[in-house]
């Protein structure tokens, strides 16, 4: 059997293990929480190198990118010295082919059961610097977005609508960014289980669709979405039901759900390396794309009202 592992800097309250059968191969899949230890995130790498197929990197990334710029973070740079025998993944390899695919299904939800497009909704984007693939696949899709960098990232109420300014700002910020812990940067272990304090309400009420991180959507989230559409990443089971007591209309996830969860694009990652017969080093991006066609790795749809 293969095995998959993310160890995640996120709460522990969010782990979940599955095996799947993905193209005739058994395969267990687990997320591991260190609750923002990133001392015991790394004695976990250093204790199982080579003892599973893969690692998932979760709660942090090995860098951002934004238009054709990559960040490298410093930090996660000591997950990379010490991995030396099992393949890793931090979701960068397939976000971008996960993304469009998602939002490629979503518009034929809409056009097929609501008579309706993505064309002119209004988008609110958590942060856009994090996942820039994810904004500018809406942007081209005909949203109206509005991107909350300033907002959930260093809360300042400045909105920005433009791509180009999104670069600008990660041009400025992110050589400065991806040095700092990354605790400054994004909510770790507890911090991802507080109850969600309302804020940022304007931005939250005019827009159709909330996309982005599901913990940074969450965080501030109102107690009503009615009508409103969630584009994101990662949720469990209780994400879910949290979501059907505010009365969101539809969440899509990027990623499957596996056994009421679905996974980061990391683990995802992970699996999708695990189950090639191949170095690392040779992974061209076609090979994920072919993989994920013939698995297939879809997004998942969810009407909850």
């Amino acid at each position: 059997m293969k095995k998959v592992l993310s160890i995640s800097l996120g709460s522990s309250s969010r782990d979940h293990t599955t095996v799947e059968t993905l193209l005739g191969q058994e395969i267990e899949i687990s997320r591991q929480g260190m609750n923002g230890d990133l001392q015991k995130a790394l004695a976990t790498y250093a204790a199982l190198d080579g003892k599973v197929d893969a690692f998932g990197v979760g709660g942090m990334e090995f860098y951002l990118k934004a238009g054709e710029r990559k960040y490298f973070f410093r930090e996660s740079k000591k997950i990379r010295k010490i991995v030396k025998r099992s393949k890793i993944g931090d979701g960068n390899g397939i976000k971008e082919i996960l993304v469009q695919r998602a939002v490629n299904a979503l518009e034929l939800h809409l056009q097929k059961h609501e008579n309706r497009s993505l064309r002119g909704m209004k988008a609110l984007k958590t942060t856009a610097v994090d996942r820039y693939n994810m904004a500018e696949t809406l942007v081209n899709a005909g949203c109206e977005v509005t991107f909350g960098d300033f907002m959930f990232a260093l809360g300042i109420p400045l909105p920005v609508h433009r791509l180009a300014t999104v670069r600008l700002v990660a041009a400025l910020l992110l050589p400065i960014v991806t040095n700092a812990p990354h605790h400054w940067l994004y909510p770790l272990g507890v911090e991802q289980d507080k109850a969600p304090e309302p804020k940022w309400g304007k931005y939250y009420e005019e827009a159709d669709i909330l996309a982005g991180d599901f913990v940074q959507i969450r965080a501030h989230m109102p107690d009503d979405l009615s009508g409103k559409i969630v584009l994101t990443n990662t949720t469990t089971a209780q994400n879910v039901e949290e979501l059907k007591k505010r009365n969101l209309h539809i969440l899509v996830t990027t990623t499957p759900r596996f056994k009421g969860r679905s996974f980061g694009t990391n683990v995802m990652e992970a699996t999708l390396l695990a189950l090639m017969d191949k170095p690392q080093a040779e992974v061209t991006p076609q090979d994920y794309k072919n993989l994920i066609e013939r698995i297939p790795l879809n997004p998942n749809i969810e009407v909850l009202n």
